[in-house]
């Protein structure tokens, strides 16, 4: 059976532009496609109008839908498309679709009605509410990296390795024929900062550790090119930095079975909201 990859759709650029990011990836996986528009009713009273009725609005939401749908059809006309217009919260709603996916993808804003700030409180929610993948893709070109010479980054916690953060880097960078680059930040003890021995010392062994972290990934796929990059400083600044030209950037977040907040982490935080390639969050025990 065949799996799909999912994507929310509204009327903002970013959801159009994670549709087309979504289509080559699907197109990559040998998936289907489906495009999910969520129906929040009432509408929001930002964008509420008196002379709109749900009935209207159902009508634009599948107008919206077919549009998509033929274009992306041109862009990809091998590409098996369906869509679904559901109803709900859309964080919950999403997270609902995204269960049976085998990526759920979303624009970096406007993830339903309501336009609101990069990577908003829907966002957030919705990451933090599905155990699935999903990755966030920013409105600028609609290239999304998948071109020849972007690689894949990857974030690498040593002190609690995910196992399904790099299985996910190692499958996307193979699909794409790309280099990946594993990417640890790592500190100095305040005592050691001023000693030259102490630094090399800890340099080698974070290098060691990240090799052994990845030498079993590096063994089942042998066709991707790995660049490893132990790099002193934050997690999260060193994991922008290394990004800055990526064409995909993955990051982790462990799971939280009972949150009051959404949740994600700062590392993958900082990685959506700082980095302009498509970002992966990848959840983990």
């Amino acid at each position: 059976m065949t799996g799909h990859v999912t994507v929310g759709l509204d009327n903002s650029p970013e959801s159009l532009a994670a549709a087309h990011w979504a289509a080559r990836d699907a197109a990559l996986r040998g998936a289907d496609l489906l495009l999910v528009h969520v129906e929040e009713w009432p509408l929001p009273v930002a964008v509420a109008m008196p002379t709109v009725t749900r009935e209207d609005h159902r009508v634009w939401a599948d107008r919206l839908l077919d549009s998509a749908v033929g274009e992306l059809r041109r862009a990809h006309p091998g590409l098996r498309i369906s869509t679904r217009r559901t109803s709900g919260r859309p964080a919950g709603a999403l997270a609902v679709e995204a269960a049976d996916a085998e990526l759920l993808v979303l624009g970096s804003r406007g993830l339903g009605t309501v336009m609101g700030a990069l990577m908003g409180s829907i966002g957030l929610a919705t990451i933090a509410a599905t155990t699935t993948p999903v990755v966030v893709v920013r409105a600028h070109g609609r290239d999304g990296g998948h071109g020849p010479d972007r690689n894949v980054v990857v974030g690498v916690d040593l002190h609690r390795p995910a196992d399904p953060v790099l299985a996910f880097a190692f499958g996307e960078a193979a699909r794409r024929g790309c280099t990946l680059r594993a990417v640890h930040g790592w500190k100095l003890p305040l005592g050691f900062a001023h000693s030259d021995d102490a630094r090399a010392e800890a340099e080698r062994e974070t290098a060691a550790a990240l090799g052994a972290v990845l030498l079993p990934w590096r063994q089942q796929y042998p066709s991707v090119a790995v660049v490893e990059r132990p790099v002193m400083g934050a997690g999260a600044q060193a994991l922008v930095d290394e990004a800055a030209n990526a064409g995909l950037v993955v990051v982790g977040r462990h799971v939280r079975h009972a949150p009051l907040v959404p949740h994600i982490g700062h590392v993958a935080h900082a990685a959506m909201h700082h980095c302009t390639a498509p970002v992966a969050v990848v959840a983990h025990e």
